[in-house]
């Protein structure tokens, strides 16, 4: 089972149909259906990321799935989530890095994604989830995978923390999870 999968399976067993999802970095938009799917037509999802090709990319993705009425894409970074939905959210999942077959110069940081994080556990309901993906084979990726890493386990006192105990070496991707 892949990375991606097992941030999937995760999700599919707190999300429900009918409740609002996020995907906190857009990028090609995979994840974007994925969520727009599992909430179903009477759900919600809200796509963030800064690059117009993303937003480009997932929307025509959205279409061919026939679950583009669903969605509203953001052209903003994640850390605006907050000012777009106030609560209630069933789960968030976030892919830190950049974006496939573009400019890798554009990823994301460890600042903005700390924003997200604490506005992802602000607007999350009881029993929601939150999935991160940390790739850290790019520059600056293994300092943003270090600081997320110890704001998961950091959560600890109030959610229930999936995540290595130890911060896992090498520079492969490595998934935490965060459950209300």
């Amino acid at each position: 089972m892949t990375i991606s999968d097992q941030a999937k399976e995760a999700i599919t067993r707190v999300l429900e149909e009918g409740d609002t999802a996020i995907d906190a970095t857009m990028g090609n938009g995979w994840d974007t259906v994925f969520l727009a799917e599992t909430v179903g037509p009477s759900g919600k999802v809200l796509a963030f990321d800064v690059q117009e090709a993303a937003l480009k990319k997932t929307d025509k993705r959205l279409e061919r799935a026939g679950v583009r009425e669903r969605c509203q894409l953001v052209l903003q970074g994640h850390e605006t989530m907050g000012e777009h939905v106030s609560g209630g959210v069933g789960a968030v999942m976030f892919n830190l890095g950049y974006l496939p077959y573009a400019d890798r110069s554009v990823i994301t940081t460890e600042g903005t994604t700390l924003r997200a994080l604490e506005t992802a556990r602000e607007i999350l309901r009881p029993g929601g989830v939150i999935t991160i993906i940390c790739y850290r084979g790019h520059p600056g990726g293994q300092d943003e995978a270090r600081a997320v890493w110890q704001w998961v386990l950091a959560q600890s006192d109030s959610l229930q923390v999936d995540a290595p105990q130890d911060f896992p070496e090498g520079d492969g991707p490595f998934l935490l999870a965060l459950t209300m």
